[in-house]
């Protein structure tokens, strides 16, 4: 029997969304962004989720939040409790309503110590009692020592290749201040499609060439998971790995044809709603989601 996940989702809206301050690479702050087809979009993810059995809470976007939309750096969440993240300076007046919206939802929350970097689901994928971390970028490993204790997850870290300039410096983004890479994120270079049962490993999916020679050889090493194989160019163009699955269902990117199909080699049934202007944010399905329940 398959093993359930993300079987309740925590989304908000788009009526704030925009790339002023370009905290992410795929941001340009001299594109305009189109707020109605964003929410557009972002509704379009909402009835696919339901579609696919997920229970889907919505709350309003944070005001004048312009990354509000993407609910799941605002923390992790496990059971009854809730680790809340520490945000680029942009997104800071995320943070106390994001507490706020966990504690009306009954959730006990828990803060990283001070000064730390953490960026929530967005950063830390759950896989039964593994917990998928990246590090580098909008998290830091303290942030990982904080999770596993209150949370009881095992933490496989690992860091994905950060953007360089021409002559091969590590760029560090203008507007943060802080590391920069086209996977800042582990959302966009790793994903959990199935969790375990008493009888099978859970299943994710990776994007090797998106990590670092260590982290890449780590993932290839680690037998506690089955894994599928995703391109480079599926992962950094069509945001590949940024999707949602219940463990048979499978809400993804519409622009990743050789992924989709190793899906469906494998049983998952597959929707593929058609997203375009929330990825002007450095986001996709998977980051407007912030899961609530695996079970």
């Amino acid at each position: 029997m398959t093993a359930k996940i993300n079987t309740a989702v925590l989304m908000s809206g788009a009526a704030f969304f925009d790339d002023n301050q370009a905290i992410n690479p795929f941001m340009d702050s001299k594109v305009a962004v189109d707020r109605e087809k964003a929410q557009a979009e972002h509704d379009l993810i909402r009835d696919s989720l339901k579609q696919a059995g997920v229970e889907v809470a919505t709350v309003p976007p944070p005001a004048d939040c312009q990354d509000g939309v993407y609910t799941a750096n605002w923390a992790l969440v496990r059971g009854d409790k809730a680790v809340m993240s520490t945000l680029p300076n942009a997104r800071k007046g995320e943070e106390p309503y994001a507490e706020q919206v966990l504690k009306d939802l009954g959730k006990t929350v828990y803060k990283v110590p001070d000064g730390v970097h953490f960026s929530g689901q967005g950063d830390a994928l759950p896989c039964g009692n593994y917990l998928f971390c990246g590090t580098g970028y909008r998290t830091e490993k303290p942030a990982h020592d904080f999770v596993a204790d209150t949370l009881g997850y095992e933490v496989i870290a690992l860091q994905t290749i950060p953007k360089k300039t021409w002559y091969g410096r590590r760029v560090i983004n203008k507007d943060s201040g802080w590391p920069d890479s086209f996977f800042y994120d582990i959302d966009l270079a790793l994903a959990v499609l199935r969790g375990p049962t008493d009888t099978e490993k859970g299943l994710i999916a990776w994007c090797p060439d998106a990590f670092l020679p260590e982290s890449r050889k780590r993932l290839h090493a680690f037998d506690g998971v089955d894994k599928i194989e995703v391109s480079f160019k599926e992962a950094k163009e069509a945001f590949a790995c940024n999707l949602v699955s219940t463990g048979e269902t499978v809400v993804m990117s519409t622009r990743a044809p050789k992924f989709k199909a190793d899906l469906e080699q494998r049983g998952f049934q597959v929707i593929t709603p058609e997203i375009s202007e929330l990825a002007k944010g450095g986001g996709y399905i998977r980051c407007t989601t912030l899961t609530l329940s695996n079970s």
